[in-house]
C-alpha cells in the first residue's frame, strides 16, 4: 500500500497541496498489523500514540461498572485514531479491531509539529473531530429519546454511509461487519432486542438481509424512522486558512 489514507479521506473536502499531501504521508510511513478482536488502545492506561487507519473496521468503546460494554464509534479506513487520548494521560476510551486491520501509529508530537508547519491540516483534524462529536451527540439524543427500531435503523444508515466515503461504488447493497451483540452495544439493546427490530424492519420491507448482507430497500422511508442526519454532508468549511 502506498500513498497516504488519511489525504484521501481529506481530499474529499479540500483540494490538498503537494507539500500537505507529503506531510500526511509521513504519517503512515509506519505499519501495524492487528488482528480481529485486539486490543489497540485500552482504557485507563498511558497512551503515547495516535493511529491512521488504514485497512479494516475498528471500534472505539468504554466498560460500564456493570461490566457492560458501550461502543461508541465505528473507524474505517482514512480515520485517525485515538486523537481524544491526545489529551489525556491515561487513554479515556479502548480501541479495539474488529476485523483483521493494518494502523499506522505515530507519536503525538509528530501531530504537534503538523498543526504548526501545516495550520489547513490542523484545522482539518478538528473539522473531523468535531464532526464525530456532533455524530455522537446525536447517539446520545437516540439513545435517550427515540424508539429501539430507529437506533437500529439510524445506525444501519450510518454504517452504510462511511462504507460509502471508503468505496465509491457501494450503493444500498453493503456487508454489516457486525454481529447482533456488536449493534446492540452500541445502541443500548440486547441482542435478542436487535434481532428483534431487524426482522421488524425487514417486515416492513425497509432492509433486507442475506447472507452477512444489508440491502436498505427503501432508504428515505429509513431515515424517517430513524430520524437520521447524515453528519457528513452540509459542511461549511469556507473558514479554513490558506495553505502555506
Amino acid at each position: 500500500m502506498s500513498g497516504s489514507c488519511f489525504a484521501e479521506k481529506l481530499s474529499e473536502l479540500i483540494d490538498l497541496t503537494e507539500i500537505e499531501q507529503n506531510a500526511l504521508e509521513k504519517l503512515e510511513e509506519r505499519q501495524r498489523h492487528v488482528r480481529r478482536g485486539a486490543v489497540l488502545q485500552r482504557e485507563n492506561e498511558g497512551c503515547s500514540e495516535l493511529y491512521i487507519l488504514r485497512k479494516g473496521l475498528m471500534m472505539s468503546y468504554v466498560l460500564l461498572d456493570d461490566g457492560s460494554r458501550q461502543i461508541l464509534r465505528f473507524m474505517f479506513p482514512g480515520d485517525m485514531l485515538g486523537v481524544s487520548s491526545a489529551v489525556y494521560q491515561e487513554a479515556p476510551e479502548t480501541l479495539a479491531a474488529l476485523s483483521d486491520c493494518v494502523v499506522c501509529p505515530f507519536d503525538r508530537g509528530v501531530l504537534s509539529d503538523l498543526m504548526l508547519a501545516h495550520p489547513r491540516l490542523s484545522a482539518m483534524v478538528f473539522v473531523y473531530s468535531q464532526i464525530e462529536r456532533v455524530a455522537l451527540t446525536d447517539r446520545l439524543a437516540a439513545l435517550g429519546r427515540t424508539s429501539a427500531k430507529a437506533r437500529v435503523a439510524a445506525l444501519l444508515l450510518e454504517l452504510r454511509n462511511r462504507l460509502r466515503a471508503t468505496d465509491k461504488s457501494l450503493a444500498n447493497v453493503f456487508s454489516l461487519g457486525l454481529t447482533q451483540e456488536e449493534v446492540g452495544d452500541a445502541t443500548g439493546l440486547t441482542a435478542v432486542h436487535v434481532n428483534r427490530m431487524l426482522r421488524q424492519l425487514e417486515e416492513e420491507h425497509l432492509i433486507a438481509r442475506e447472507g452477512g448482507r444489508v440491502t436498505l430497500l427503501d432508504e428515505r422511508a429509513l431515515a424517517r424512522a430513524a430520524n437520521y442526519v447524515n453528519r457528513y454532508e452540509g459542511l461549511d468549511l469556507s473558514w479554513l486558512p490558506r495553505a502555506r
